[in-house]
């Protein structure tokens, strides 16, 4: 039987490097890990069973490859994991053509439970942490900016603040 093919899209180089050594030692999965979408689809084109999708890499945002990762790579599974969760993400997600959407942290066992269809036990995951004011502002902004098809001045104007500001704020709440 061929080894199902994972893939791990996260610049949090531990946090890969931690899963990809827990699915080799505990699954038949065989895993590769990229630190940003753009690495990934430089790579040949080919069908993987599951794709896991950092929302906030250094310099993209997942959300904006998923139909790219799809259309490369075919995936079964293209689950985001996020640590700025929130609904308006968590709908962009899955109407961009995700198949789930974990918050952070997560654990090994929970994202196994995606894998392979299992409902998670919620008495074993941890409480859901409300976001702190920063996370909800970044969300608000993202929002905006999506509504204004990345267009600064536009997200500025809408936000009623100057498009400088809005650049600093982008610059200084950015979760990389």
């Amino acid at each position: 039987m061929m080894k199902k093919t994972v893939l791990i899209i996260d610049d949090d180089v531990r946090l890969s490097e931690v899963l990809s050594r827990r699915f080799k030692a505990k699954t038949d999965y065989l895993v590769h890990c990229y630190s940003s979408a753009s690495e990934a689809l430089a790579h040949e084109p080919q069908s993987v069973f599951a794709v896991f999708l950092d929302m906030m890499l250094e310099d993209e945002i997942g959300l904006d490859f998923i139909t790219q990762l799809k259309t490369h790579f075919s995936p079964e599974h293209l689950i985001i994991m996020t640590g700025y969760a929130s609904i308006p993400t968590t709908v962009q997600a899955i109407k961009k053509g995700a198949t789930d959407y974990l918050s952070k942290p997560v654990t090994f066992q929970a994202l196994l439970q995606r894998l392979e269809g299992a409902q998670p036990n919620h008495e074993q995951t941890e409480p859901h942490l409300p976001m702190t004011p920063a996370q909800a502002e970044w969300e608000h902004i993202q929002r905006a900016l999506h509504d204004n098809n990345n267009n600064i001045s536009a997200t500025a104007k809408a936000l009623g603040m100057h498009r400088r500001t809005l650049q600093r704020k982008l610059q200084k709440l950015s979760p990389s």
